[in-house]
């Protein structure tokens, strides 16, 4: 009956205190496509995530029913860094449905115009609305209907202290009319959370108050290294906060090697257990709880502090077969905007365990299918006019050059026309994603990697049927130096047991260091003499390696490395299982180049029928 009682009276309390509007509530997730959209194409920059922001701690002063409900003020704030924008969870600011929503629609606008760095935060939001508007004035009616909106739901100033009342007087005034203040008084809690304004990436009560050095700040708070923790499932950020060492001795960290998919960043913890696959789920609950998680500092005379990772490397016996000493290749550098040569070392190889084998039997029936269908190919047939010889004549071109003859001396013209079949004159080089992302399971019974040995199996008969001349390469990297790149079949050889034996080799690799790759397929399929190439490439996942190749140095290198292909005449397309494609394909290959398969285990069939679309054109 007591705990009845407590659960009625927090509900009730907690419902009280809470100023939002629960029933005119919009998620992130609802408006994400819409909000991203806008970013970009107003400006923003194409390859910053758009994601959402978890709650941080936010210093206002509460009234006496927050007090009593024990609400901590966690406030999910608008701001972006070089990674990405972060957006709140949810608004549910307005009473409105279409104003939250619209809300949303004027933060993307306001983050495509802004750099993410703040002198001071009242005053620069301020030039940043006043640019908007006079950049869009359509926006201004959407504005105005906003900014009335949110000053009205603002909370009485009547029992403020003074100081706190200037200070939400001057906002108010700042937002009804922007860029007409210019004074801010300092005050010892921050106002308000202003939801029409942008925040910066450092805690928001640093920011309130005079004019400021962001960078100096960070740094006399100690905070100049601050990280934020990623959880994947969804993109909420966790506030990190730098704390003293413990005392005591540091534990060996223990883990599966599966359970890491790659680091950009070192942190040091004190970790004193093991930790076990049966209590991965509770440990991500446990991180789903934290608010904040806390790291300790880098011990300035620790010599030797570091964690060391057993990537379980094959022995040279037990490797695939390398075939030669390596090839340099170059990498894009974004952050410098230079192409650095020679820093990446691809090396091309055989799998090692491969036998000629046949077409395994489940598959035979569908590969008699897709074969009939691009026989059809094949078939086709056309009717070549003007022709010096041929087996009819061509009547419309006699005709013209009757007509031409009778006005003026025409020299003779082709007269004859000639049936001729389909000439394909094209090359297609597929270059296929075998990271360890491919271990994992679709379902009971088959892997990812299972699906891409069946899809290369299927897409080699199909093409073999046409006649058209292809190569296939698997492509997986452990840091820069070591690029492996798994020759399948090259555009010289045959398609036969030898290279289904291949295929049926093929075991999952390490990381996705995508940009080397398409630069060595690139430079293959370059070589062919043919009028039309194509370079295909099917991936389950974003470029990533552990060497600092995570995020955005990843994307911005294979960004690079397909526009060079594109400069040389080369057609590339994507084929992807990756739910999260639509957040970094779009900017990687235009939103023509690429098709997302929601079903992996459909991608056997879709494959050779993807290829027949993009070649009958």
């Amino acid at each position: 009956m007591e705990e009845w009682v407590g659960g009625l009276w927090h509900k009730y309390i907690t419902r009280k205190a809470n100023p939002e509007f629960d029933e005119a509530r919009v998620n992130f997730d609802q408006v994400s496509k819409s909000v991203a959209m806008v970013f970009r194409a107003l400006g923003g920059d194409a390859v910053k995530r758009v994601e959402s922001a978890t709650g941080r701690e936010y210093l206002t002063r509460k009234s006496f029913l927050q007090k009593v409900s024990g609400d901590n003020q966690l406030v999910s704030l608008a701001w972006q860094d070089e990674e990405s924008l972060r957006l709140p969870e949810s608004l549910a600011v307005f009473n409105e449905t279409n104003l939250n929503y619209d809300l949303y629609i004027w933060l993307a606008v306001l983050a495509a115009h802004h750099s993410g760095s703040f002198r001071h935060w009242a005053k620069d939001n301020q030039a940043l609305v006043v640019e908007v508007l006079e950049k869009f004035p359509a926006l201004q009616n959407r504005y105005r209907r906003l900014a009335k909106a949110f000053v009205e739901m603002r909370a009485s100033m009547d029992k403020m202290p003074q100081a706190e009342r200037s200070m939400e007087r001057a906002i108010r005034q700042a937002i009804l009319t922007p860029g007409s203040v210019n004074e801010f008084p300092k005050v010892n809690f921050a106002p308000k959370a202003v939801y029409l304004w942008l925040y910066p990436s450092a805690s928001s009560d640093d920011v309130l108050g005079a004019e400021f050095d962001e960078d100096k700040l960070l740094e006399e708070n100690g905070q100049d290294n601050e990280k934020k923790i990623t959880k994947k499932a969804n993109s909420a950020r966790k506030k990190a906060e730098r704390v003293d060492s413990p005392d005591g001795r540091s534990g060996m960290m223990i883990f599966r090697l599966e359970s890491l998919f790659s680091w950009s960043e070192f942190s040091k913890m004190d970790r004193g257990t093991d930790d076990s696959d049966e209590d991965e789920e509770d440990y991500q609950s446990t991180i789903d709880d934290l608010d904040k998680i806390t790291l300790t500092k880098q011990q300035e005379q620790q010599k030797s502090g570091q964690i060391k990772i057993d990537l379980d490397l094959p022995s040279a016996s037990e490797d695939d077969i390398p075939l030669g000493e390596g090839i340099k290749l170059p990498e894009w550098d974004y952050k410098s905007q230079t192409l650095q040569d020679d820093r990446c070392l691809l090396q091309p190889m055989l799998p090692r365990d491969a036998v000629p084998a046949k077409l395994p039997v489940k598959l035979q029936k569908t590969a008699r299918m897709i074969q009939a269908q691009f026989e059809q190919l094949r078939s086709v047939r056309y009717w070549l006019k003007a022709q010096p010889q041929g087996e009819e004549l061509d009547l419309n071109a006699w005709l013209d050059y009757h007509i031409e003859s009778k006005t003026a001396a025409t020299a003779e013209k082709g007269l004859f026309q000639s049936y001729r079949g389909n000439n394909r004159d094209l090359s297609c080089l597929l270059l296929a994603d075998l990271s360890m992302s491919t271990d994992s399971h679709i379902d009971n019974d088959n892997r990812v990697i299972d699906v891409v040995q069946n899809s290369l199996l299927l897409f080699g008969e199909a093409l073999q049927s046409v006649g058209d001349n292809f190569a296939m390469y698997g492509f997986s990297s452990v840091k820069r130096s070591n690029i492996r790149f798994t020759m399948l079949k090259n555009f010289n050889e045959n398609y036969n047991d030898h290279v289904r034996g291949r295929i049926q080799a093929i075991t999952p690799g390490f990381y996705t260091r995508m940009g080397a790759a398409i630069r060595q397929a690139t430079k293959v399929i370059s070589e062919q003499k043919t009028a039309d190439k194509l370079l295909l490439i099917l991936t389950d996942g974003k470029p990533n390696d552990i060497d600092h190749y995570e995020g955005r140095f990843g994307i911005e290198d294979t960004h690079q490395a397909i526009n060079e292909a594109k400069r040389l005449g080369i057609k590339p397309f994507c084929i992807t299982i990756d739910v999260d494609a639509q957040d970094y394909l779009p900017y990687l290959f235009g939103n023509d180049g690429f098709t997302q398969i929601l079903r992996p285990d459909q991608l056997p069939m879709r494959l050779p029928q993807l290829y027949h679309q993009l070649t009958s054109q």
